[in-house]
């Protein structure tokens, strides 16, 4: 099997899920949890692991349908300031 197929039939089984309930929130803390462990390695690969790592998680936790993107919709509906996406009518 290639890795190829794998990754696109995971994500987008990712995608079509429905997100848990502060689910972004937990990502978030665990790469910043991560990103504070960085200083702990002693050695310059363990540290470079671990804050790819932590960026990795905190990448995720911005992304998706219920992290920051969301945010910014939800804050910019409530300011009235939102633009109208491409083929959408106001």
């Amino acid at each position: 099997m290639e890795l190829k197929p794998w990754l696109a039939s995971l994500k987008e089984a990712d995608a079509r899920r429905p997100d848990l309930p502060g689910e972004h929130l937990i990502v978030l803390a665990t790469g910043v949890l991560l990103l504070m462990a960085t200083g702990r390695s002693r050695s310059l690969i363990g540290r470079a692991l671990v804050a790819a790592a932590a960026g990795a998680f905190i990448g995720r936790a911005a992304s998706g349908t219920g992290g920051v993107a969301r945010l910014a919709r939800m804050l910019e509906e409530l300011r009235g300031t939102r633009r109208p996406r491409q083929g959408e009518l106001r």
